[in-house]
Order: C-alpha cells, then sequence, then structure tokens
C-alpha cells in the first residue's frame, strides 16, 4: 500500500462472513439428525401423539439453535474479527490501524509492546497461523480467514518480515509454536502397524522402542471383540510422542549414514598404495 505495509488477513468480508453462517447452519442440524431420526421414526410407524410432540419439540430447538448461532457468529465475525494490520508510514512506522469489519482502529507505534506469531501443529503439519499484537491495554489477535493467502505464508518467513519492518521501533517479534497433543484415544492414537511404518522397524519391534524412548501406550478391548473375545486386546500408541521419536530415528539413521560415508575409505587412495 501507498500508505504503509498492510498484513491482508481477510480480503473478502462476504465470503468470510459466508464461512461462518454455513457453519453455524451446518453444525445444530447434524448433531440433531440422530435424535430427530429417533423420534421421527416411531411417530411414523406407530403414529402416537408424544411420538410425534416429541418430534416437533426436537425440530424446533434444532431450529432455535441454529438461529442462535447464526446470530453469535455474525456477531463474533463483525465486531471480532481482524480485516487487516497496517503499519504507517512505509520504512519508519509511527502507527499501527487495525481494521475490523465494520470499524477501524489508529495507535501510536509506542503503544505496541511486542508482536507474536504462533503457529499450531499437529504430527509436523500446519493446523493454523494466527499473529498476536500485545499493546500496553489489549491483546488483539488476528487469525487469517480459511484458505486466504496469509494463511500458507511461512511462520518463519512472516516472523522475519515483522522483524525487519518493527526492528527500527524496537518493538520485540518472536515465533511460538503451539503442538497439539491431546489426541482422543483410542480412536487418533497409533496402531502397531502404522507406528512401525512411520519408523521404518518391523511391527515387533515397535514395543521396545517405545519403552525405551518414552512413547506411552494404551491397551484396550475394540467393541467388535469384547463380546466374541473378551480376551483380545489392542496396543495403541501417543501419535505427538511417536511422531517425535520418528524424527529422532530419521535424524540417528541421516547422522549415522554420513558417518559411514566419511569413514569409507577412498577409492582412488587405495589404487594409490597399490601402485606404489
Amino acid at each position: 500500500m501507498t500508505a504503509g505495509w498492510r498484513l491482508l488477513f481477510v480480503p473478502s468480508r462476504a465470503r468470510e462472513l459466508a464461512v461462518g453462517l454455513g457453519g453455524s447452519i451446518v453444525v445444530p442440524p447434524k448433531v440433531a439428525a440422530p435424535l430427530l431420526l429417533a423420534a421421527l421414526v416411531p411417530a411414523v410407524i406407530w403414529g402416537d401423539s408424544l411420538f410425534w410432540g416429541s418430534f416437533w419439540v426436537l425440530l424446533a430447538l434444532t431450529v432455535v439453535a441454529v438461529i442462535v448461532l447464526a446470530v453469535a457468529m455474525t456477531y463474533v465475525t463483525v465486531s471480532l474479527t481482524v480485516r487487516w494490520v497496517e503499519f504507517r508510514p512505509l520504512g519508519n512506522p509511527a502507527q499501527l490501524v487495525i481494521a475490523r469489519f465494520l470499524r477501524s482502529s489508529t495507535m501510536a507505534m509506542a503503544d505496541l509492546q511486542r508482536v507474536v506469531v504462533i503457529e499450531r501443529l499437529s504430527l509436523g503439519q500446519r493446523q493454523s497461523i494466527k499473529v498476536v499484537l500485545h499493546t500496553g491495554s489489549e491483546t488483539v489477535e488476528c487469525e487469517p480467514g480459511t484458505f486466504t493467502p496469509l494463511s500458507r505464508v511461512d511462520a518463519q518467513a512472516l516472523t522475519d518480515w515483522l522483524t525487519e519492518q518493527l526492528g527500527q521501533v524496537q518493538v520485540a517479534v518472536e515465533r511460538q509454536t503451539q503442538v497439539k497433543r491431546d489426541f482422543l484415544r483410542p480412536d487418533e492414537w497409533w496402531t502397531p502397524s502404522h507406528t512401525a511404518e512411520l519408523w521404518r522397524v518391523p511391527t515387533d519391534e515397535v514395543d521396545a522402542i517405545a519403552a525405551q524412548r518414552g512413547v506411552e501406550i494404551y491397551q484396550y478391548t475394540p467393541r467388535a471383540a469384547a463380546m466374541y473375545s473378551p480376551g483380545t486386546s489392542v496396543t495403541a500408541y501417543d501419535p505427538g510422542r511417536a511422531y517425535e521419536v520418528a524424527e529422532e530415528l530419521r535424524a540417528e539413521r541421516a547422522a549415522d549414514q554420513a558417518a559411514d560415508s566419511t569413514a569409507a575409505p577412498d577409492p582412488t587412495e587405495d589404487d594409490a598404495t597399490d601402485s606404489h
């Protein structure tokens, strides 16, 4: 921008509102669908007024939930979502402009204490990224909209750019990484075969490596086997630590290969020795 550098989090107001409203319309019916079906089937089969009454009550509650959630999502999006922030003027910013959906505010750069780039990861994969502005009076969270260009920007590159822009005005910029560790067990925990594939080891070695490297395990009896094979148990492994172990093993193998290549004799030296 001619006035200054701008970080654009939400390029389109209409698109962001549509995403929020779409979620508020879809989620309540999806959650209520099993209950509605359970109330509708008996009402159709037996035609009892009690069943029909239950069905209509559940349907009315679902409609109310959609309306309430839609209003809440609209309010949050319009009042809290940051569309863009701008550092003015170019080169040596003295002001920070924060633009939301319906209003914008300007503050002196001296009021900005620090900026934090937060990247959320799950098994090494980016889940989201946001920029948090810490001022003397408030904390402003700026999160890119779904599938926007800024949502795909490398976190370290964004941190370096902000450091370059704000270094002259002595605003500290830091990067933080938040790693998901609260995986649902056993649904999201890893099976022995999956863990072995990731670690690139035989399946029968997984237990020993897990015990050696502190990977938490969870043993349970699947529902399908609970009735017919109650003694059958399945072991699952904590994905967070298991992924870290995979990275450790990969680094160790790379180091071993590098050491082997360094220790290997040079064929030309052997030829020279033989010639003497």
